[in-house]
């Protein structure tokens, strides 16, 4: 078992495992979906920047808050129920690792738009979204994989679930995009 020591108190490393996970995946899927979106619907790339990083902090927030509000109600019918809370995590931290979680990993779809890879890599128009879907798929695996790290999963397998399930969403939202297109 990970653990970490914070003064005088053990925690385990892994007990914020869902929170990480979810956030980090979740961070990922909506931005990636963002940049798949206009990407299929054949938009201005500055649109991605303008759309991905407002969604990238307001969707971070709301996931946040989504997560303190869901530990709330827990605690808060616990006491109802049973007259105590059986204690659980503090709402205030499992939200803010949900929401650092979503924003640190939900930069990843974004960063080649960010650096202007067809500038700098003198690559062909339209390739910028072909390095964002691999550094999504690179960040998706990864995040899956570090599962391994406190839990019986094999990394191979974690990082592949989590791969094919982001990638899946992409590809959603990429042929939404194309489907609706013609609107903009």
């Amino acid at each position: 078992m990970i653990t970490r020591f914070l003064g005088d108190e053990v925690e385990d490393a892994g007990g914020y495992i869902s929170e990480v996970i979810y956030g980090a995946n979740d961070g990922i899927v909506t931005t990636f979906a963002v940049v798949a979106g206009v990407a299929g619907a054949a938009l201005d790339p500055a649109i991605v920047l303008i759309l991905g990083v407002a969604n990238l902090f307001a969707d971070g927030f709301s996931m946040g808050m989504s997560n303190y509000l869901s530990q709330k109600s827990t605690l808060d019918y616990e006491e109802a129920r049973y007259g105590a809370s059986h204690g659980g995590k503090p709402p205030a931290r499992t939200a803010g690792t949900t929401f650092l979680a979503f924003i640190l990993a939900g930069w990843t779809p974004l960063l080649p738009y960010i650096i202007g890879v067809e500038a700098t890599l003198f690559v062909t128009e339209g390739s910028t979204f072909v390095v964002s879907a691999v550094a999504a798929a690179v960040a998706f695996f990864l995040v899956g994989a570090s599962r391994s790290l406190v839990t019986n999963r094999t990394w191979y397998a974690a990082g592949g679930e989590m791969l094919t399930i982001g990638m899946i969403a992409a590809a959603v939202a990429f042929s939404v995009g194309m489907l609706l297109g013609g609107l903009a």
